[in-house]
């Protein structure tokens, strides 16, 4: 009796047993879902960059010679027209002096020409004019008592002579008023040495005031080399500048996310040495070349508003560049993909009636981990995620909930010769 009763009970429990088994394969295996939802989707890059200036001046001499005072320090901002180093000056100061009373003695001359001596020429010719006309009255009066034979051949003679004396006389004082007048050439060649003295003058004046070394425009002081009592040479840097101007960032970013980048987009930026200090950015140009050893392209960034005051040059900064935004979009993981995508097409795997189907959808915007959806799908459609899962296998979705998070790291591109790192990340909304 008790093994009839222990067959029976063997043989209901593998009744129920083949039941659930036959239920369950009816059902079909468990696998991950997700129920599609519209939420926002932002594409973004990160990458180093550095503090840039607009540009870098060194400040050196034009001149030998031994320096009096350095007026300027390291780290100091400087106005335009700041002295910044002196030089001994005492011997070109006297070379100025000696230059000044060259110029004086040249305009004296000048002057003197313009009037006394003028006045000179002008009496010398009335002299002449009188000496000419006395000389041919004698002639006359010569002439005229040779005839009569009161005079002889030979005073006729003495008195031509005395009348081609006179006529030189005449022609040299009109010469030298000539020469007094303002395009005379008395005249002309006392301007010529005024000019010149001046032109010593001012070369003079203009190697005394390079003994002052000023600064070309408002800047901060990066290198000083320089100290008093130094010896300079033309040539040599003695101070290093940076000219002031809007603070600009460059960046080196991989050449396979140019597609990515363009003038305008937004970027959130932070300074490795100031981790808790964010500011605002945006790109401001994209080199039209790419660098070959890198395999990076130069990106520059202008910041807005004023640039923080802890902001040095060349210090390294941390940029996350927002390079694509949907504020609502149907999203996807990329894992929810089957095979390759071909273009932006690609097919999932989608649960009708108990049933893996296959659905051919139409992408839009990719962030490394997520896709948005632009065809195929609608909101509230279930998607599976299982590799193994083929079309037309019976499962059952066990919903899983889904986000990219905030800031997920992408993978690091890096350019040939060791290029410039830039991650993808995106962030996507509930």
């Amino acid at each position: 009796m008790k093994k009839r009763w222990l067959a029976l009970t063997l043989g209901v429990a593998a009744v129920l047993m083949a039941g659930a088994i036959g239920a369950m394969a009816l059902r079909g295996p468990q696998v991950d879902a997700l129920v599609l939802q519209s939420a926002p989707l932002v594409r973004t890059l990160q990458f180093s960059a550095r503090v840039a200036t607009l540009s870098r001046v060194d400040v050196g001499s034009t001149l030998t010679g031994r320096v009096a005072q350095v007026l300027a320090q390291e780290g100091a901002q400087v106005r335009q027209g700041d002295v910044l180093v002196q030089l001994e000056s005492d011997e070109l100061r006297a070379a100025l002096a000696q230059a000044v009373a060259s110029e004086r003695q040249a305009q004296a001359r000048l002057t003197g020409l313009r009037s006394s001596g003028r006045s000179a020429a002008q009496a010398a010719l009335a002299q002449a004019d009188a000496t000419l006309k006395a000389a041919q009255t004698t002639l006359a009066r010569v002439q005229r008592l040779v005839a009569e034979g009161f005079y002889s051949p030979a005073q006729l003679d003495e008195a031509r002579r005395a009348v081609d004396v006179a006529q030189a006389q005449q022609r040299n004082a009109q010469a030298q008023i000539e020469a007094n007048a303002d395009a005379g050439t008395d005249v002309a060649q006392a301007q010529a040495q005024l000019a010149l003295a001046r032109a010593a003058t001012e070369a003079a004046r203009a190697r005394l005031g390079q003994t002052d070394l000023l600064a070309p425009a408002d800047a901060r002081v990066l290198v000083r080399e320089v100290e008093p009592g130094q010896i300079v040479q033309p040539g040599k840097a003695l101070l290093r500048l940076a000219l002031a101007g809007p603070t600009q960032l460059e960046a080196q970013v991989d050449e396979r996310f140019l597609d990515q980048l363009q003038p305008g987009q937004p970027a959130t930026v932070v300074a490795d040495a100031f981790a808790d200090r964010r500011f605002v950015a945006r790109v401001l140009s994209i080199a039209p070349s790419v660098d070959a050893q890198r395999g990076a392209i130069e990106v520059k960034f202008a910041l807005d508003g004023q640039s923080p005051a802890y902001l040095r040059e060349d210090m390294t900064l941390s940029v996350e560049v927002e390079t694509a935004r949907r504020d609502r979009a149907l999203v996807l993981p990329q894992v929810a993909l089957r095979g390759a995508v071909a273009g932006d097409s690609a097919t999932v795997l989608l649960l009708q009636g108990g049933r893996a189907q296959a659905r051919s959808v139409r992408l839009g915007l990719r962030t490394l981990d997520a896709v948005e959806v632009l065809e195929g799908l609608q909101e509230g459609d279930t998607v599976l995620r299982g590799s193994a899962i083929q079309p037309g296998d019976r499962v059952r979705a066990r919903t899983v909930a889904w986000t990219a998070g905030s800031a997920v790291p992408g993978a690091v591109g890096q350019g040939q010769g060791g290029g410039a790192g830039s991650a993808l990340t995106n962030a996507m909304g509930r």
